[in-house]
């Protein structure tokens, strides 16, 4: 159930959630001197970020400066106020870009975490001012969960399942993806096998991505003593007056109070799991089975902090991906949708948005209006990802080989659809055959020529990210004309909500009135985005979640603790 001092019911510190913005606010409290603590509703640790890429989007950190990668004065900053907006206070923008760097250094000598740029992954806008076609992105490098001991056992599974040491990094994957289409491909395969060898001759167990982010923050908490309690959900707040001053659990059939002297960091991620939240904040089609994150994150500590008369924003919003709802959960569509030889098109038939643009986005354009935002149904929805024979005979498609067969419960499931003419395939699919074989002739026209002028696909350097080097001439752009024809059902899939309890720069929750709640802060998915309703690149939920976890447990640190009344009436 524990791990440390399960018997105290007293702490400096009280986190909720043990994904990356709660693991990075006990460790920074710890190193304050603070006495922390962890608690974690699930059975297991890592929350979303163990089943996440595991990207970290912070400019000018330590692990990008060790790969050459140099930040040009201003640049980042100016970026982000560009794409963000002003739907963000600018002095959180700020704040995160001025603390970031600081917060990568902390963590990489507080924990055996190690970073390194990941090359080309470029921000998500790159040609917005201070954008950087290069990228900004940092991933974990691979770590051996045997280090964890019998911790291991307890972190939360990846989004995807693999076998043992078969450990594919974010750089691994965009290689993999176009294994038949350049030699980097084949050598890549090559590096990631002869990783998996030597990791099983030397008896390790290799974790990458978002598994080695949590894996390594988790042996970060052991060597600094911090407890993490499992299976042990947030009940309600406790309060002095105006301020917070612990918290209620459950543990098994008994509730705990706790007391937390500092203060309580609410971490404990999204509501992505919470029908009646998603139904009553965000347009339709909407639900809980298209989403990536966590099982656990019902919004527990949002609604906590809301029934303490805590503001919350971004609510509608999330943290999108154009997903296809397989048998055995989302497939959250990365590659599939920016390679050539495929269009995104509606129940019209048409085309309504660049394919290859950033997931988020992409998404808001299926349901239409600003930010996806609006009223009534979904503009572009139900949306299909049509593709061709030669698209499949070239690339992966949702972790099935090139050539190789797709699954057939797709098919039965009605995920997917295959027929030998366009004509048939739209009766299967329910769309305009004229629009559809309109739509389809007209963009293979755009393919030939390599240009796209209805939504300007394959002109950012973002949208070549996952593109075909090998494709002239454009690596975004290929006709659809070798059958069999395939379409493949899209849904607003997401990695986790965005709204969350309203927060200052210092990651302290706010009233509506934009009071600050004594003792009560919020990093991560439990707290309004950073990035307002945008992505600024790979990485840009981790990165502000650490961030403003490390910020709460320095505010903390150096808020005095209040005199608390004993159980006799005095004071303590």
């Amino acid at each position: 159930m524990a791990s440390g001092d399960d018997t105290s019911d007293e702490f400096d510190v009280i986190v909720v959630g043990s994904g990356a913005a709660g693991m990075t606010a006990a460790l920074a409290a710890a190193d304050k001197g603070l006495r922390a603590l962890i608690v974690e509703k699930a059975s297991t640790f890592g929350g979303s970020t163990a089943r996440s890429g595991g990207g970290v989007w912070i400019p000018d950190n330590e692990a990008l400066r060790a790969a050459g990668i140099t930040e040009v004065d201003g640049a980042a900053r100016e970026y982000l106020h560009t794409i963000i907006g002003e739907h963000v206070d600018s002095d959180r923008i700020d704040t995160y870009l001025d603390r970031g760097p600081e917060v990568i250094s902390f963590l990489l000598g507080a924990t055996p975490l190690r970073l390194r740029w990941v090359p080309g992954y470029s921000d998500y806008y790159p040609e917005a001012p201070g954008g950087r076609a290069g990228g900004r992105s940092v991933e974990p490098v691979p770590f051996n969960g045997t280090k964890l001991g019998d911790d291991l056992d307890t972190l939360a599974p990846d989004y995807g399942k693999s076998p043992r040491n078969f450990a594919v990094t974010q750089a691994d994957f965009r290689l993999l993806t176009l294994l038949t289409r350049t030699p980097k491909g084949p050598l890549r395969a090559l590096r990631v096998g002869a990783r998996w060898l030597k990791a099983s001759l030397l008896r390790q167990h290799l974790l990458v991505r978002g598994q080695a982010l949590a894996a390594a923050l988790r042996a970060g908490l052991t060597r600094a003593g911090v407890p993490l309690w499992l299976n042990t959900p947030l009940v309600e707040l406790t309060t002095d007056g105006d301020s917070v001053t612990g918290v209620v659990v459950r543990q098994g059939d008994t509730e705990r109070r706790l007391t937390a002297r500092r203060g309580v960091v609410i971490t404990s991620g999204g509501f992505e799991h919470n029908e009646e939240m998603r139904k009553r904040y965000q347009r339709e089609p909407i639900g809980t089975d298209w989403t990536t994150g966590a099982p656990g994150n019902t919004g527990d500590g949002i609604r906590a902090g809301q029934a303490l008369g805590a503001a919350v924003e971004f609510m509608s919003d999330a943290w999108w991906g154009p997903s296809i709802p397989l048998p055995g959960g989302p497939w959250f569509c990365l590659a599939e949708r920016s390679l050539p030889g495929s269009i995104m098109v509606n129940g019209r038939g048409e085309r309504f948005v660049n394919e290859s643009a950033p997931y988020v986005d992409a998404t808001h354009a299926m349901y239409g209006g600003e930010y996806g935002q609006g009223d009534g149904p979904a503009e572009n929805m139900p949306t299909w990802l049509i593709f061709d024979q030669r698209y499949r005979n070239r690339y992966l498609f949702a972790g099935v080989a090139p050539r190789q067969p797709l699954p057939g419960r797709w098919f039965k499931t009605g995920a997917l659809h295959r027929a030998t003419t366009l004509a048939e395939l739209t009766a299967a699919i329910d769309v305009p055959s004229a629009a559809l074989t309109s739509t389809v002739e007209r963009f293979n026209g755009f393919a030939t020529e390599g240009n796209d002028p209805d939504f300007n696909r394959g002109t950012s350097a973002y949208d070549h990210y996952y593109g075909d080097p090998r494709n002239r001439p454009n690596p975004s752009l290929g006709p659809l004309d070798n059958a069999p024809f395939y379409a493949a059902k899209l849904v607003p899939g997401d990695l986790g909500t965005k709204g969350g309890l309203k927060t200052d720069a210092r990651a302290r929750v706010l009233r509506e009135d934009g009071s600050v709640i004594g003792g009560l802060y919020a990093a991560g998915n439990a707290s309004t985005p950073v990035m307002g309703h945008t992505y600024a690149g790979p990485g840009a939920t981790i990165g502000p979640a650490m961030v403003f976890g490390y910020l709460a447990a320095h505010d903390l640190a150096a808020t005095p603790a209040p005199a608390l009344a004993d159980h006799d009436g005095g004071l303590s």
